[in-house]
């Protein structure tokens, strides 16, 4: 029971931190100049993608899984230094 806790704790760590990353790493909310739209549109058109706004779509989704990814194992790193730290005090 202890070990199905912790990986549904694990799994909701990890989602939150997704969400957060989400909300807040790329800038959706703010309008892209012409000249960030035009770049875009290149990028997208030297990958094979015609649809631009789903490549931009999908590589905030991959931008922001990386960085949910690096702040999980950040976070479960700093968690084991300080349960062991406090252990042999």
């Amino acid at each position: 029971m202890e070990t199905l806790v912790r990986r549904v704790f694990k799994t909701l760590l990890f989602c939150g931190l997704f969400f957060l990353a989400g909300r807040y790493v790329h800038t959706y909310p703010i309008p892209m100049t012409m000249e960030q739209q035009h770049q875009l549109i290149v990028i997208s058109e030297a990958f094979g993608v015609r649809d631009y706004e789903m490549f931009y779509i999908g590589s905030m989704a991959s931008i922001d899984l990386v960085v949910a990814i690096a702040a999980y194992a950040l976070l479960i790193k700093l968690w084991r230094f300080f349960k062991v730290k406090h252990k042999t005090d």
